[in-house]
């Protein structure tokens, strides 16, 4: 087990404890690993926590376990700030995203798995258009969803198939790196961001990356106003440039993009967003019903000329018509996805309606068809 930029001592007893719930992870294919006082180290497994079958964490349990995995620097930072964020590989199985946090003065961590194996498109069940998409020489593609709904995963498929079959350029911007790609056909250049890291923002990395010769860009978060004006003048220059957003639906992700902007520049930005955007791919993931797992449900925009003209005119309302009308080129909307894998009985009426964008409308659907949901499960469910 090796943490980048060089590990803390390992105490016998906490390397030993670390490495046993590192292991149960990757072996049970567990998303995240939640270490806190007072409760034993919890998964989350297929979307719901699980305990381990360990003692209860107390405060030396969870500064020993802290310590064990944290390079020094990073629990400086912890020590000055109150939190870190890093990244480190577990043998030859996966790699984890670690957070570091103080909570009620006590040490808290939680972990992320990162698979080192890459999923290709058709177990993503990606649109078959984004393959010839990301084949573009310039252009914005955003991927967006919640936190935890495969963003990282879809985005590094992505670059993979780039990497693999073109000779490009690849720079990717992240905080902290995810996956790790070798070089292949093309050129990769993996920059981490961070006061101690690679380069010190998102703005400033992407500002340096134009001088850098790239062909294809990734921003890890477009996460401030900087970071986004950035990404658009990378893509309208004749970059490749992927990014993520926190946000739902494709009409969401370009009203939230433009009201990032002050009233005064807003004009300007939908007629640069409307010559620059190439698609918005939009995920949420969802807990299999038919077996263990999760499955991904998508909306997917691809700018078309009348797209483009809603954009500039302000009419972004009119989107979600657009990509009903557009199913030729590859659209769909979430709603209608998430009632096609359900239908297939890949997934459960209740975690479709959960996770839906307008879940009144799918809920009576599913009642029109006979199936009575599960109260219950919409109300909170099991944690």
């Amino acid at each position: 087990m090796s943490a980048e930029g060089g590990n803390a001592p390992l105490g016998k007893q906490s390397s030993v404890q670390i490495d046993r719930l590192l292991d149960v992870m990757v072996k049970q294919d567990a998303s995240d690993l939640h270490v806190t006082v007072g409760r034993p180290p919890t998964v989350r497994l297929n979307g719901r926590l699980r305990n381990m079958q360990t003692k209860v964490l107390d405060a030396d349990d969870c500064m020993a376990l802290m310590k064990s995995i944290t390079p020094e620097k990073n629990q400086a930072e912890f020590q000055e700030k109150g939190g870190t964020d890093f990244g480190f590989s577990f043998s030859e199985a996966a790699r984890f995203r670690v957070s570091v946090f103080r909570q009620k003065g006590n040490v808290a961590m939680v972990l992320r798995l990162i698979p080192n194996r890459l999923l290709p498109f058709d177990v993503l069940g990606l649109p078959g258009i984004v393959k010839d998409l990301i084949r573009r020489p310039r252009g914005l593609f955003l991927v967006t969803g919640p936190t935890g709904s495969g963003k990282t995963t879809t985005l590094a498929t992505m670059i993979d198939e780039i990497n693999v079959n073109l000779e490009r350029h690849i720079i990717t911007v992240e905080d902290p790196i995810e996956y790790y790609h070798p070089h292949k056909k093309g050129i990769i250049n993996q920059r981490e961001v961070g006061g101690l890291a690679d380069v010190p923002s998102f703005s400033e990395a992407l500002r340096r990356a134009l001088r850098q010769n790239p062909d294809v860009i990734l921003v890890g978060e477009m996460r401030d106003l900087e970071t986004i004006e950035a990404a658009i003048k990378a893509a309208e220059t004749g970059h490749l440039v992927f990014g993520t957003l926190h946000t739902t639906g494709a009409a969401g992700t370009i009203n939230r993009i433009i009201d990032a902007f002050p009233v005064a520049q807003q004009e300007q930005v939908r007629v640069q967003l409307s010559t620059s955007l190439l698609a918005v791919l939009s995920q949420v993931l969802l807990a299999r019903s038919d077996k263990p797992g999760r499955i991904a449900g998508y909306e997917f925009l691809v700018v078309t000329p009348a797209i483009s003209n809603l954009i500039r005119e302000n009419k972004t309302f009119r989107i979600d018509s657009a990509i009903q009308t557009g199913k030729k080129f590859g659209m769909q909307l979430l709603d209608e996805h998430l009632w096609n894998i359900y239908s297939k009985g890949l997934i459960s009426a209740e975690e479709m309606v959960d996770k839906a964008r307008n879940p009144g409308e799918l809920s009576e659907r599913v009642r029109r068809s006979g199936v009575q949901l599960a109260r219950a499960e919409l109300e909170g469910g099991e944690a």
